[in-house]
């Protein structure tokens, strides 16, 4: 039986550094369901030596706009040190569905971007995480982001 395809999760947040000596680390969030994403028992996948894997929660909390968390076989500020920028997924299929006009992130790559009096500005290509505030990247003709 094989698993859900890496490039067809969807990212949840991102390692950023240990917390602590005890293996938890630092999420930088990828998502507005953190509580339920992140919360004790829950599964998130990672890929270490491209092979996607499920890993469960095993501790959590909101801290300073992060979460804190253990990961299962994660016991020391080594092996939480090793986990730096790795990304954690989860399959696109356990997604809660949204209400009308409501889009997940990963959705919205391919939209059309106007103005509100109607004139196209361009079209999403991704939204970048890497400064803490998520940022729209809009091509607006000849591979020009805006």
């Amino acid at each position: 039986m094989t698993g859900p395809v890496w490039d067809e999760m969807v990212t949840v947040g991102r390692i950023v550094r240990p917390h602590g000596n005890k293996g938890q680390v630092v999420v930088a969030s990828e998502t507005d369901f953190g509580d339920e994403r992140f919360r004790v028992g829950a599964a998130v996948w990672w890929s270490r030596a491209g092979v996607p894997e499920p890993v469960a929660v095993t501790d959590s909390r909101a801290h300073d706009g992060r979460w804190v968390i253990g990961l299962e076989g994660v016991q020391s500020i080594d092996a939480a040190d090793a986990l730096r920028d790795l990304e954690l997924r989860v399959p696109a299929a356990t997604l809660r569905e949204l209400g009308p006009q409501t889009y997940y992130v990963h959705e919205l790559a391919g939209c059309r971007v106007e103005t509100a009096d109607g004139r196209k500005v361009g079209t999403v290509d991704r939204v970048t995480f890497g400064s803490g505030t998520p940022i729209l990247v809009v091509l607006a003709g000849a591979g020009r982001e805006v």
